[in-house]
């Protein structure tokens, strides 16, 4: 992947939304793939394990779990500050998914189901615990 500011010197906060970027289409790539519990990929995912493949793969190590996850991450954000690459907590931070911007989320949500995209609304928004911001 060429970056947009491959040839200017990067901000922190452009060089995070690069990452982010990059965080969300490799995820991406995943959708479709099934979850299995404690799976981190590449071709099985839990809701964390998602989250860390494709953050790794922007460059950006992440704990495994998302107790972890929500505990490392210094950068909290609220559900209205949300931007694309977040990680956004529910089921009392048992639960994660990735914010891909326009409202919308991915996610590997339970088993016997398969890595997709769901809305921020209903289910992420009424049930939000915390929101990271990984990369910061």
């Amino acid at each position: 992947m060429v970056s947009a500011f491959a040839n200017k010197k990067l901000t922190k906060s452009a060089l995070q939304q690069e990452k982010a970027k990059r965080a969300i289409q490799v995820a991406r790539t995943h959708l479709g793939d099934p979850y299995v519990w404690g799976a981190t990929g590449p071709r099985a995912f839990d809701c964390s394990g998602l989250v860390q493949f494709a953050w790794r793969k922007a460059g950006i190590e992440l704990p495994r779990t998302t107790w972890s996850m929500l505990s490392a991450v210094k950068k909290k954000v609220s559900l209205a500050n949300l931007k694309p690459g977040d990680l956004i907590f529910t089921d009392g931070g048992g639960h994660v998914g990735m914010y891909m911007g326009h409202d919308k989320v991915i996610v590997a949500p339970h088993t016997g189901a398969v890595v997709k995209v769901d809305s921020l609304n209903g289910y992420w928004s009424s049930s939000f615990v915390a929101a990271v911001r990984p990369g910061v």
